[in-house]
């Protein structure tokens, strides 16, 4: 069975091209696309181009070209039902199956696009007659120009029940198509179906090929809703669009800005005051999939909610929405706007630079998170300053990349030092790493009194507590005889803090070529470190980690242990590695705070102490599983 063409078209808007390709190909941007060594034919000079807003990539040396799809096929041999398969579930997306009967309904709904770009043109020519006089007055009265107006296809739904059924039925369109398409209400008694837009101005929805697929509508009169949308129908789904979003992508990439507003209005008030990459959900909270669309196009999108209580309800879950979703690289600001004041108000009132200027200053995430957990709390007892350490904890806790989530962890750790630090302090309340790394081997700083059961098992015994760079070593040997070993652990080795620059050297070059998604041979990483005009002292030390004797220093260096264990005994002994550091960190405040016992030093100890002790256990309770 075949699958259906509306899927293909949906999975395609969800991938993003660029972060799939990099996946292969250590891509440059320039400018609106990014740039790369080419994965289909071998070349030393960039020819291969991905352009994530028309969606497709090409070589100018082999002539390669093609999609999302496409690349997968050809990188991975894999059929096209099983590219999809493999793309769908990177998304999310379950694959449907075509059937004849369903065959049918993909011809229904490919005819939904012509019925609403029918009924789009003849809202627009409502407004500009006899019946759309007050809808019109209203539009100009807003301050919006005939170029506007003409830009954004308004139009205006009649008061009448079924003017515009008639008018369409008249025209061949059938009823039922109608009410497929949203613009008919069907009563569930049986009774006559008639008009869901009546005496509303009108907004076009399209979607990412500028199909118009949905409406908006704005009351005119006294009535329930002042906006109403368009259902949920087989060609809309409105948790999945952002409105202007086709129209904002090119000039978003261009300035890498684009902005986020509430309504309608905001956005064609803002595109005619000279901003053209701004977008509005319909009619909703920010959904995931939106910030994930939002995201392929800049890295910080800007939310911009209304200066009032619901504004700033909406702006804390977009916030909290996100969480789970950050990746690094990509995060979102926030506007603050004048209490009372929305986009389409500012703008009217103060012009474009008023707009500009708060653009300019936009909030990070981080600060928006802070000032949502301290807004209205009483902060003046050790208690309560306890519970907002305990609420930020919590809200990390919901990030769910885990490098995201340490600075995250850093950052409101720092802010909480700073915030409650008794005035006249003489630091920030924060260790000065630089000053530990001077002096760690100067003897000022003791040595650790344990090793974890793995040392004692092995051929390092009591080198492991008296030799940091014995242990690098082993680390280091594990990635170069187990190549697979790097995809186990990335986080953990990009997090790897190595005394040695010569190891430290070997392990970026572990890191560049696992980015690449090319084999981690040792042939390449050699010419990776000669290229890079690395000392040979480093492609020395290579030759020595994997030589045959690099095995006797422990079991987990030799290339014929299994993966499994391999991962383990690395995990374990990372993170023992890991623990020393810190644990010389806890001692160094220790000594710091004998010298000079302030309030500050003392919470800065006790918060060394408790991530030393929780960091120990964590790391115990890893080598006993």
């Amino acid at each position: 069975m075949a699958i259906p063409e509306h899927f293909i078209n949906e999975l395609r808007s969800r991938v993003g091209l660029v972060d799939l390709v990099a996946r292969r190909v250590k891509l440059t941007k320039r400018g609106r696309e990014h740039t790369g060594l080419c994965p289909f034919h071998n070349e030393k000079t960039p020819s291969f181009t991905v352009n994530d807003d028309k969606g497709f990539y090409h070589c100018f040396g082999c002539s390669a070209h093609g999609g999302a799809i496409d690349f997968i096929m050809a990188t991975e041999g894999l059929t096209f039902p099983e590219t999809v398969e493999r793309l769908a579930a990177d998304v999310g997306m379950e694959v449907p199956r075509s059937a004849p009967r369903d065959r049918e309904a993909e011809e229904r709904r490919k005819s939904l696009y012509d019925v609403c770009q029918i009924a789009a043109d003849w809202f627009e020519g409502q407004l500009n007659g006899m019946a759309g006089r007050d809808a019109l007055s209203y539009v100009q009265g807003r301050g919006l120009t005939p170029a506007t107006m003409a830009r954004f296809h308004l139009g205006y739904a009649p008061e009448g029940r079924n003017a515009m059924k008639r008018t369409l039925i008249d025209r061949g369109i059938e009823e039922a198509q109608l009410i497929e398409a949203g613009l008919l209400i069907a009563p569930e008694d049986g009774g006559e179906s008639y008009d869901r837009f009546r005496n509303r101005l009108m907004f076009p929805i399209t979607d990412a090929r500028e199909r118009v697929v949905a409406f908006g509508g704005r009351a005119l009169g006294e009535q329930r809703a002042k906006y109403l949308n368009s259902p949920e129908t087989p060609i809309f789904h409105k948790g999945d669009l952002l409105y202007n979003l086709a129209n904002a992508r090119k000039p978003a990439r261009d300035d890498d800005v684009l902005v986020v507003v509430e309504g309608y209005m905001d956005v064609i008030a803002l595109d005619q005051a000279g901003l053209p990459n701004v977008v509005a959900p319909l009619g909703t909270a920010l959904t995931e999939n939106q910030m994930t669309a939002l995201w392929r196009i800049v890295a910080e999108p800007a939310l911009c909610f209304d200066g009032d209580a619901a504004g700033q309800r909406a702006a804390q879950r977009a916030a909290q929405r996100s969480l789970p979703l950050l990746k690094p690289g990509h995060s979102l600001r926030f506007i603050a706007l004048p209490e009372g004041d929305d986009p389409d108000s500012l703008v009217r009132a103060k012009g474009t630079a008023a707009f500009t200027d708060l653009l300019n200053s936009a909030l990070p995430l981080s600060e928006t998170l802070w000032r949502m957990q301290v807004a209205n709390k009483n902060l003046e007892t050790p208690e309560q300053r306890a519970g907002l350490r305990k609420d930020l904890r919590d809200m990390v806790k919901e990030i769910a990349d885990s490098t995201v989530r340490d600075y995250y962890d850093d950052h409101f750790k720092d802010r909480l030092n700073k915030a409650f630090a008794p005035s006249g302090s003489r630091s920030n309340g924060t260790y000065n790493r630089k000053e530990y790394a001077k002096n760690r081997h100067s003897g000022r700083y003791p040595r650790p009194l344990y090793a974890p059961p793995i040392a004692a098992r092995s051929g390092l015994g009591q080198g492991w507590k008296a030799d940091t760079y014995r242990r690098e070593r082993l680390l280091i040997a594990a990635l170069l005889n187990h190549p697979d070993l790097i995809h186990e652990v990335f986080e953990d080795v990009g997090q790897l803090h190595l005394s040695s620059p010569e190891l430290d050297n070997i392990r970026r070059s572990i890191i560049e070529k696992a980015t690449s998604d090319a084999p981690l041979d040792l042939e390449g990483l050699r010419n990776n470190l000669h290229s890079s005009g690395m000392a040979d002292a480093t492609t020395k030390l290579l030759a020595e980690l994997t030589s045959p004797g690099i095995a006797k220093l422990d079991p987990l260096a030799r290339p014929d242990a299994t993966l499994t264990q391999v991962v383990k005994d690395w995990t374990n002994v990372s993170r023992w590695h890991q623990l020393e550091e810190l644990r010389h960190e806890f001692e160094a405040a220790q000594v710091d705070l004998g010298h000079d016992m302030t309030e500050e030093k003392l919470t800065q100890f006790y918060n060394l102490q408790e991530a030393y002790n929780v960091a120990k256990a964590e790391a115990i309770k890893v080598e006993d599983t």
